[in-house]
């Protein structure tokens, strides 16, 4: 297609957004491996973007916990650290339950149905072993509370975190122990159209909860010197 004249109509703020979104969905989906090292370069040419947003994005993931660097030596990307899930997995299920808590009495059909809607869409994602559709699922899915309780706060929260458990939540889902998520979703539904605020709280918890004994049994936390695909130092 011809290129079009006009130039500087895409923002800096969107380039580093869509920077950001792609390195960590990346790193979420497992396409860029525990301490597989990042490279500016590498990076600059699979996205088509300068440097400036490609640092910026990758400061931004190593708030996050996806992303480490050694300032002159390397960028990895973060090892799969039980400590650092923990702290997620605490924070993420206690917004989720305080907006569980806050949205309950305000519920309309509407948006139970849009809870159903994703459920169902769960439940078949994971009878396909389509671990992405699953994610994007249950994220519509708990996304319903939130929205509901419309605290910005709670969303940047959320945003933050959310993103270090997809790793962990990607085991999950790929195995059989994904499977009983479908069923506590189904008791989260009937609990929060019944207005039992208290029984929701708890269902949720529980449902996040299941996370934790991946963390047992899946993660190691442990130090070894990254590897992977890239050059000996990054210039980040």
């Amino acid at each position: 297609m011809p290129v079009p004249q006009s130039r500087g109509l895409v923002s800096r703020s969107l380039l580093r957004e869509k920077a950001y979104q792609a390195i960590r969905d990346a790193i979420v989906e497992g396409t860029l491996a525990p301490r597989e090292r990042l490279n500016d370069g590498d990076l600059v040419d699979w996205l088509g973007v300068s440097r400036t947003p490609v640092r910026e994005a990758l400061a931004r993931l190593e708030q996050t916990g996806l992303v480490q660097t050694k300032p002159g030596r390397y960028t990895i990307v973060s090892p799969l650290d039980v400590r650092a899930v923990r702290a997620a997995q605490s924070v993420t299920a206690a917004m989720h339950e305080l907006a569980v808590r806050e949205a309950v009495p305000h519920l309309s059909a509407a948006e139970l149905d849009a809870m159903r809607e994703a459920n169902a869409r769960f439940a078949d994602a994971l009878r396909r072993n389509d671990v992405g559709a699953a994610l994007a699922a249950d994220d519509d899915f708990h996304g319903v509370a939130v929205a509901a309780f419309a605290n910005a706060a709670v969303r940047t929260v959320l945003e933050q975190f959310t993103p270090v458990l997809r790793r962990l939540e990607r085991l999950r889902f790929s195995s059989l122990s994904g499977r009983g998520s479908v069923a506590q979703h189904d008791r989260i539904i009937a609990l929060c159209e019944a207005g039992d605020v208290d029984g929701a709280v708890a269902a949720t918890r529980t449902n996040w909860q299941t996370l934790l004994p991946l963390l047992d049994t899946m993660l190691l936390d442990d130090e070894e010197p990254p590897t992977g695909r890239g050059s000996a130092t990054s210039s980040h």
